[in-house]
């Protein structure tokens, strides 16, 4: 069984398409990149993935399960870092509110917390190294200590899947490093990450999604970034740098897309 199996799917926001015949699936244990300019489906991508909306046509299934029609048996399996969260600098909430956030979520009240799921929280947050930041409050820490916590919350309710929409927007390399190091210590577990600047990542992940509204390409780096399948997602002429290693690095710059 697949971790993440997307059959033929479309969606669309009344007229606007969002998702054309979109397929591709990710075996469990792999690290797949999503990528496309502004307006390609991928955040719409991920909250299909999510049961938060539901395919117009096509099939997809998170480890045997329909996630628009078992949302809440889905999300058990899945970790969710969004784009650069808004939880306002007004609210003093402290970290270890925000890494809890998932674990209350699936719990649905905060009393039913037990000590372990603190533990788990706790461990999640080390993982990442802010436990020293555990009663610290969130809206003083850094942007790319911001990330960290979030990216803990996710780790918090110990998924098999990680679905991360353009977590390092904004963060420094250091943040962005131990991300990456804890997903590539976790054993077995399937990532599904957007993001616009694939190169930091090239070494760590399995397959690449190229996304335009249809699945221009997907495969392994060197099998996806060619020239020829880069400008058919970005609609202009992206360079392609071939090093030794044989790792294809598409030059897009660091603009958001």
């Amino acid at each position: 069984m697949s971790a993440v199996d997307v059959e033929r799917v479309y969606f669309s926001y009344g007229e606007d398409e969002a998702l054309i015949d979109v397929s591709f699936i990710a075996e469990e244990g792999e690290f797949v990149a999503v990528m496309g300019p502004n307006g390609s489906g991928k955040s719409t991508l991920m909250k299909l993935l999510l049961g938060l909306l539901k395919p117009m046509k096509g099939k997809i299934s998170v480890f045997g399960v329909n996630p628009s029609e078992e949302k809440e048996k889905a999300q058990h399996s899945i970790g969710y870092m969004p784009q650069r969260d808004s939880i306002s600098k007004k609210i003093p909430i402290e970290v270890k509110d925000v890494v809890l956030m998932g674990l209350t979520a699936k719990k649905r009240r905060l009393d039913f917390l037990s000590r372990e799921d603190i533990e788990t929280a706790k461990k999640a947050l080390e993982s990442v190294g802010l436990l020293h930041l555990w009663n610290k409050k969130f809206s003083e820490l850094s942007g790319g200590q911001q990330q960290r916590v979030m990216f803990a919350r996710a780790l918090a309710v110990k998924p098999k899947l990680l679905i991360l929409d353009e977590p390092f927007n904004g963060v420094d390399i250091p943040s962005r490093n131990k991300i990456l190091e804890v997903i590539n210590s976790r054993e077995n577990l399937t990532t599904i990450m957007v993001v616009h600047n694939v190169n930091p990542i090239l070494h760590f992940i399995d397959k690449v999604l190229l996304l335009n509204k249809k699945a221009v390409a997907f495969g392994s780096p060197k099998e996806v970034l060619t020239t020829e399948n880069l400008m058919e997602t970005y609609g202009a002429s992206v360079q392609v740098v071939e090093c030794k290693e044989g790792y294809c690095h598409p030059l897009l710059g660091d603009t958001h897309g």
